[in-house]
């Protein structure tokens, strides 16, 4: 009975010990666990006085309680909205205007180039000037004559110088080569005398041209081919030759038409 006894309180004191030793090992378990979810095992191990962290945080988050929570967003009224949508939007203002010293910037240069599918603008041309039908007879204004009128022109048709003119003056008009002459023949025909060969006249009393050789001359002059000794009247389109030269007579005034009308009235 004794044995029995002593292997049943062995038995109970070795289960007692195991149960210690299991216990033992949840509460460290456990303790581990606890650490583990407060704050990191070094912190812990190398200060295990500090306070755990939920009670460091703890002012922080009491004092974002005491904090006012923002106020919500106001939600305008149907009636507001509309008035918003109507008005239109107020122009943006420049950040910043140039003072009276300060000079504009430069314009920027835009280059612009024809579209080479486009068609060419047809230009329309524009219309001719109509002409004007005046009827009747014109007024024409005369005044005085400032210098010897023309009568008539000696038209070069051969020689140096053709297709010249010289007019004819009224009264008596030299012919010669040189300038100082009154009906100059200076085209380059070396075979013309310098100074008056010949004279053409005109009389306005009777309306008639005479065309008067100078025979102290020894350059011979023609008329239609005839030498004339003398006055010879000329007729129109008559042809006189000078040397090389030969002009052609075409008279202005006449029978039908002579200063003398105008100035008379």
């Amino acid at each position: 009975m004794t044995i029995e006894r002593g292997e049943t309180t062995a038995g109970k004191e070795a289960k007692a010990v195991k149960q210690h030793k299991f216990l033992g090992s949840l509460r460290d378990a456990l303790m581990a666990a606890g650490r583990d979810d407060t704050a990191p095992a070094g912190a812990a191990r190398a200060n295990p006085a500090a306070p755990p962290p939920a009670a460091v945080a703890a002012p922080a988050a009491t004092a974002a309680e005491k904090a006012p929570p923002p106020p919500a967003p106001e939600i305008p009224s149907a009636e507001e909205a509309a008035r918003l949508a109507r008005t239109p939007p107020e122009p943006k203002m420049p950040d910043r205007v140039a003072g009276p010293n300060e000079a504009d910037p430069p314009p920027t240069t835009r280059v612009i180039r024809p579209d080479p599918a486009a068609k060419p603008r047809k230009v329309e041309p524009e219309a001719p000037a109509r002409t004007v039908l005046v009827r009747g007879k014109q007024k024409i204004e005369h005044g005085v004559f400032e210098r010897d009128p023309v009568v008539g022109f000696l038209i070069v048709v051969g020689g140096p110088g053709l297709g010249s003119y010289r007019p004819i003056f009224e009264g008596n008009n030299t012919v010669g080569r040189s300038a100082d002459n009154r009906i100059p023949l200076d085209f380059g025909d070396e075979t013309i005398s310098n100074e008056a060969q010949a004279y053409v006249r005109y009389d306005s009393s009777d309306r008639s041209f005479l065309f008067v050789p100078n025979l102290a001359k020894t350059n011979v002059v023609s008329v239609n081919d005839k030498r004339p000794a003398g006055p010879v009247p000329l007729q129109p389109m008559d042809v006189i030759t000078f040397g090389r030269t030969q002009v052609a007579f075409l008279p202005f005034c006449g029978s039908d038409f002579d200063w003398s009308e105008i100035s008379e009235a």
